[in-house]
């Protein structure tokens, strides 16, 4: 930890705000809406999942990259100082994540083959407690607030006791005074508010962590597992919300490199060493994936069960294998190429180039674990207008990123103190130079 270097005066820069940047989000929103509406008058069976399937894939990008921020802070890490604001600039998105999923909650029969299947269906009576629409509304809903309420509440103390370190900067913009006034209520004191904030970020960190793999994997069944109801996995859960955190990594590179050019002060901090980081982890990551994929399908082959055998077999066969094949060319054999390099990692262009595919892969991934299952003869395997409907979700998440960072500080300008625990082991080393905490 002694050769990472944290600044004593971290600089103090915003995002600018841009009247294209909110165009872009508006143009992004109003095609995605226009696609969507298109597409329920022409076949809502279609828009709806495609609406679901995107659904699934903002929000995990969203909660997994907030939880990238919150395993680095359990860890101590201080590799990332001046990367973390960016994971938690995702924070922003999750209201919107939340409303987007109100509408989902509506669909019913339309959606869930479970709904008609259980009248007649033995095995599925038999699943009648946890397979009903009220269940289905009422844990969504509460999960998801639980969820979202929990990051939300661990971005509000790691953004508090930045709010008076930056109070002169932020005097020339209202949106930024009137954040600061909101989020420093009860202010006593910036030695105070730290110490209270970083105390309660380790008390609340492994809660979270609980709550993301609960509620992720409930998404995950409820929205994917369950539209083939005679079909289990018990490693499902698990794949998509490691997923998740995986697109959290990689949306995490994907910004960083593209704020790096905007400013001297982000191109000096979010140096080698981040990239460098960030592309092992996104490479990690990718090996991860696989074989967690890989472990759910050779259980599967070599078990033989008719009924563990037709979720694999729908998506390897016709008409799906061909997407099925470009998934893992996307999440594997591409990041894998690309990022096993050390210069790859480390360049801004070709690091934003292999996890942007990461995000690709992902993002046809989630469909994959929905648009198969509710297939209807004559529909086409890959709908033009889902896309178009992703514009609606790409826009919301574009638009409030860039109000958050153009709200708080890009880099984190107070810093968790020095574990105690390091810095006696280090100082124990030999020939090693006695050094105190950042603050």
């Amino acid at each position: 930890m002694s050769h990472i270097h944290i600044p004593d005066d971290i600089p103090v820069r915003y995002l600018e705000r841009s009247k294209t940047g909110n165009l872009i989000a508006t143009a992004l929103v109003v095609v995605g809406l226009a696609a969507f509406v298109i597409a329920l008058v022409t076949n809502s069976h279609l828009a709806w999942i495609s609406w679901v399937s995107n659904w699934l894939f903002f929000t995990s990008i969203a909660a997994g990259a907030v939880l990238f921020n919150v395993a680095t802070t359990i860890t101590k890490a201080k590799w990332n100082w001046s990367t973390k604001r960016v994971t938690l600039a995702f924070a922003a998105y999750l209201p919107f994540a939340f409303l987007t999923l109100l509408p989902m909650l509506g669909i019913g029969g339309e959606f869930f083959p479970w709904v008609e299947e259980m009248a007649h269906d033995p095995i599925l009576q038999r699943k009648q407690a946890y397979l009903n629409l009220p269940f289905l509304v009422a844990r969504n809903v509460v999960g998801a607030a639980v969820l979202f309420g929990l990051l939300l509440y661990f971005a509000y103390l790691t953004l508090r006791p930045d709010m008076d370190l930056t109070r002169a900067a932020a005097n020339d913009d209202p949106g930024r005074s009137r954040w600061r006034e909101r989020l420093t209520a009860g202010w006593t004191g910036q030695e105070a508010e730290e110490v209270r904030s970083w105390h309660r970020l380790q008390k609340i960190s492994p809660v979270v962590v609980m709550a993301y793999a609960v509620v992720m994997s409930m998404f995950a069944i409820d929205w994917a597992m369950s539209l083939e109801p005679h079909w289990l996995s018990t490693l499902f859960g698990g794949w998509f919300f490691m997923g998740a955190f995986w697109g959290g990594i990689a949306v995490t590179a994907v910004t960083v490199t593209t704020l790096i050019p905007l400013h001297p002060d982000w191109r000096e901090s979010m140096g080698l060493q981040q990239r460098h980081d960030l592309g092992k982890l996104a490479f990690g990551f990718t090996v991860f994936w696989t074989y967690l994929f890989w472990s759910q399908y050779i259980v599967i082959w070599y078990g033989k069960l008719p009924w563990e055998q037709a979720w694999m077999i729908r998506r390897a066969g016709a008409p799906w294998g061909g997407l099925s094949a470009l998934t893992i060319v996307l999440c594997f054999v591409i990041p894998f190429a690309g990022l096993l390099g050390k210069r790859s990692k480390m360049m801004p262009g070709t690091l934003r180039l292999f996890t942007g595919v990461i995000l690709v892969g992902l993002w046809l991934e989630r469909y994959m674990l929905v648009a198969p299952s509710l297939h209807r003869e004559g529909d086409p395997t890959f709908y033009l207008l889902h896309p178009l409907i992703a514009c609606l979700f790409a826009g919301l998440m574009f638009g409030s990123v860039r109000w958050f960072l153009a709200t708080f500080p890009v880099i984190q300008v107070w810093q968790a103190p020095e574990p105690a625990e390091m810095f006696e082991s280090e100082r124990a080393l030999p020939g090693a130079t006695t050094h105190q905490a950042h603050r």
